[in-house]
């Protein structure tokens, strides 16, 4: 990926998971890589390219200080990976109010401030934008509707955004990859993989019967890495407006 070297990029939810990888992948190929999240991920070395910042997505003072930020230090923004979720396992039926709103708050709302506020930062030079969604806002996951729902809007945010940037001329591209289960501390978070974990012993154990449920193979993060990296590239110069499954076949 020797097209993103040099490259000044943003990448939301870094502090582990899919964000982490991506964050590990740019550094590797020598772009200069702003790593947010609610809680930053501590930065190795006084000569590394990799700066920590503190960021809620939900929050559009949040977006505006850390655009600034990038483009008072380097003048443009070349690439933001939002990598950046939150779920629930929670049947329809149970949800809470508050329980939907903070599911949608961080995936679609955080989803819309990510867009604008890059396309502001971008839309006189130019960048790439590249969402993490999910196979579950494909094929939809019983007890999962807030996390589903938030899934599906965000495939149709970025479509509306990529079109609106190619019929204005706006050299910025917005694409979408969307896993299936991957090896996140996400799934910690939920009651049932918690309750799979004390029943099998293990998390390895509990992802080894997911899978022997019907839920397929689990993937590691660097493999949705990768292709976040790839759309985030001049190599993918003509893709915009996409979503990429990486899922191995699950919404087949």
């Amino acid at each position: 990926m020797s097209d993103l070297a040099g490259k000044i990029a943003l990448v939301t939810g870094a502090a582990s998971g899919i964000g982490a990888a991506v964050t590990a992948r740019l550094q590797s190929a020598g772009a200069h890589v702003y790593a947010a999240d609610l809680k930053p991920p501590p930065m190795s070395g006084p000569d590394s390219r990799t700066h920590a910042l503190t960021l809620d997505v939900r929050e559009e003072a949040d977006w505006i200080a850390t655009i600034e930020t990038i483009v008072a230090n380097h003048g443009r923004l070349d690439i933001l990976a939002n990598c950046v979720g939150v779920s629930a396992g929670t049947p329809l039926a149970e949800t809470t109010l508050a329980e939907w709103r903070r599911v949608l708050s961080t995936n679609l709302d955080g989803a819309f401030l990510a867009t604008k506020h890059a396309i502001r930062a971008m839309r006189t030079t130019s960048g790439a934008i590249v969402h993490v969604g999910s196979a579950s806002g494909i094929r939809p996951a019983a007890g999962a509707a807030a996390y589903s729902t938030s899934k599906a809007a965000l495939r149709m945010l970025v479509r509306t955004a990529a079109k609106e940037c190619r019929d204005a001329r706006i050299a910025i591209r917005i694409n979408v990859v969307s896993p299936a289960g991957v090896k996140t501390p996400m799934w910690s978070t939920m009651p049932f993989f918690q309750e799979l974990v004390r029943t099998h012993g293990s998390e390895d154990a509990a992802y080894a019967a997911m899978e022997a449920a019907g839920g397929g193979r689990f993937i590691n993060p660097d493999a949705v890495a990768r292709v976040v990296c790839y759309l985030a590239g001049d190599e993918a110069q003509h893709i915009t407006g996409v979503e990429v499954p990486v899922d191995d076949g699950y919404v087949l």
